[in-house]
């Protein structure tokens, strides 16, 4: 006679299989685990300690790392990060860096080195935006010096920039006027003076860089300054100032009395 509870109970499975199943499991996770890269941990922790104490408390070499993880999201970006800072010496200096000495780095690519100078320029565009065009730009004096040094202080050759601004010293443009070579930049007084008249500006601010570092203003820079606010005066237009910046911070002619 069949035994009806059996039956009832189904098939009997056999003894241990669940254990089995379990241990399959685990030995599943753990391959699971296994096949992980190995920074993906520290990638996490690294993205925590940005949101719990922000990008200022990090070190140079964090911060670029973190910026690394979004342009080469399957590598592991630690040691590149320290390398380009050995290489370039700072976090701004690397942003800065011209495409052909990036690409010099082995594990950058065209692709990369791109999205690096992307970066770049939104962090220029980002300290451009912060100098309110409806305010006075001399109300904001230290926005304007950020900005400045954001564009200028890390390029590799002299660049000559002037601002151009209104009756009320607001700012109308922004405008690269010369660039030359490691050490000179050829400037024209009276197509400073002309390109202001088409703009209406009323009152200008230089700005120029010395890629060598030291923003201490030469002998040239100001006989340069002199002549251009002595042309622009009887064309009713004001000088404030000429700013020069470099790697270790930057100069006013008008602080240090040389206009």
């Amino acid at each position: 006679m069949r035994d009806f509870h059996a039956l009832a109970r189904g098939p009997v499975q056999p003894i241990g299989e669940p254990g089995r199943d379990v241990s399959e499991k685990r030995r599943a996770k753990g391959l699971s685990e296994a096949a992980k890269p190995h920074y993906l941990g520290h990638r996490e922790r690294a993205r925590e300690r940005f949101n719990t104490v922000g990008g200022d408390a990090l070190a140079d070499y964090e911060l670029l790392e973190l910026l690394l993880h979004i342009v080469l999201p399957q590598r592991d970006t630690k040691a590149l990060a320290k390398d380009l800072l050995a290489r370039f010496g700072s976090f701004s200096q690397v942003l800065g860096a011209p495409p052909a000495r990036l690409a010099e780095v082995k594990g950058l690519g065209a692709t990369s080195i791109t999205h690096l100078k992307v970066m770049q320029a939104a962090a220029q565009r980002y300290g451009r935006d912060r100098i309110d065009t409806e305010q006075p730009i001399l109300s904001s004096w230290t926005q304007l010096i950020d900005y400045c040094r954001s564009r200028l202080a890390y390029e590799q050759i002299e660049q000559f920039r002037v601002l151009f601004l209104d009756k009320k010293n607001r700012l109308i443009a922004d405008e690269v006027q010369q660039t030359g070579t490691v050490d000179h930049t050829p400037v024209y007084p009276r197509e400073v003076i002309r390109r202001a008249l088409e703009l209406s500006a009323t009152a200008l601010i230089l700005v120029h860089n010395h890629p060598s570092g030291d923003p201490t203003p030469s002998a040239a820079d100001v006989r340069m300054t002199r002549e251009i606010a002595e042309i622009a005066r009887p064309m009713g237009i004001t000088l404030h100032d000429h700013l020069i910046v470099g790697r270790s911070g930057h100069a006013s002619l008008r602080a240090l009395k040389l206009m």
